[in-house]
């Protein structure tokens, strides 16, 4: 993986945990400019208020905006 994908794919798991989401089961992996997002999300057992759907649009918009990140892509199940 070169170091711009390595970079980049960091910066975005970092991003996605300070969400209140279990994304413990998530892959995140960037690729140039796509960070794919696959595997399993669902929502904290301390926060079953939180709209998924909506915090996904919320992370696709905070990856989109990051340096180096064009497309957001959700290969996902979600657990409610």
């Amino acid at each position: 993986m070169p170091a711009e994908n390595a970079q980049a794919t960091r910066m975005a798991r970092a991003e996605i945990t300070k969400r209140l989401i279990d994304s413990s089961m998530l892959e995140v992996r960037c690729v140039g400019t796509v960070c794919y997002l696959t595997g399993v999300l669902r929502k904290l057992r301390t926060h079953p208020q939180v709209d998924l759907k909506e915090e996904m649009e919320h992370i696709s918009h905070i990856l989109r905006s990051k340096a180096g990140i064009r497309e957001v892509i959700w290969e996902t199940i979600v657990k409610n």
